[in-house]
């Protein structure tokens, strides 16, 4: 189970647009990752030998040596996961993509939640991505799709489930509804309101188990702390 002691996942995001890399960089680190980004790969086989990423997010289109150029590299440098993201939609390029060592390709533009899904399921399917987190007596497991309390399990739908997941994931921290918003929903422009509505009923079910877990920090958003 994914406590504080478990090794926080290492993502290195190589990406010279500034506003996406910075993008990727807050998104998966909201998510639980240790995150570095660079914007080409000139430190690659520095970050790779000291930084030990166990996935590197590459842009094709890179100053200097490409993406799938560097894909060769992390490839042979060991067994971290690579997801490739590029302008280009073409079946020769994604093919190519692959071929260079890639485990899965995200065509520009693309949704932020599509992107960490993505960057998940890599790192799940490699055994570098934590099934359940636990937070006192609390056991959140969303790959399986199961939440306890106290050893109750807890009804909750789709929506809640993948909430709840992310507000553990980020417990000790206070994350916003526009996170919120962004990281469950894949938009942070719906209503707010959408996120308050369904903490409250996340809170109900939490709480017929036990003390209250999400906390509303006035102003800021929501925390979880045992």
């Amino acid at each position: 189970m994914r406590t504080d002691r478990t090794p926080r996942p290492r993502v290195l995001v190589v990406e010279d647009e500034a506003a996406i890399r910075d993008g990727v960089v807050t998104a998966l680190a909201d998510e639980g990752c240790l995150v570095e980004g660079r914007r080409d790969g000139a430190t690659l086989a520095a970050d790779l030998e000291g930084f030990r990423p166990d996935l590197v997010v590459l842009d094709v289109m890179l100053p200097g040596r490409d993406g799938l150029e560097l894909a060769g590299d992390v490839r042979r440098a060991g067994d971290a996961g690579i997801v490739v993201l590029t302008a280009r939609d073409a079946v020769p390029d994604r093919l190519a993509g692959f071929a260079a060592g890639a485990d899965d390709y995200l065509v520009k533009p693309f949704a932020m939640a599509e992107l960490v899904a993505r960057v998940r399921a890599v790192l799940n399917r490699r055994g570098r991505w934590p099934s359940a987190i636990e937070v006192g007596d609390l056991v959140v497991d969303e790959p399986a799709g199961t939440a306890t309390r106290a050893g109750a399990r807890l009804d909750l739908t789709a929506t809640e489930l993948r909430l709840l997941a992310y507000l553990v994931g980020n417990r000790g921290r206070t994350v916003s509804k526009t996170q919120i918003l962004t990281q469950v929903w894949g938009y942070g422009d719906y209503d707010p309101n959408l996120v308050e509505v369904h903490v409250s009923a996340l809170r109900r079910k939490l709480e017929a188990h036990g003390d209250r877990l999400v906390h509303t920090v006035r102003g800021l958003g929501y925390t979880v702390r045992p």
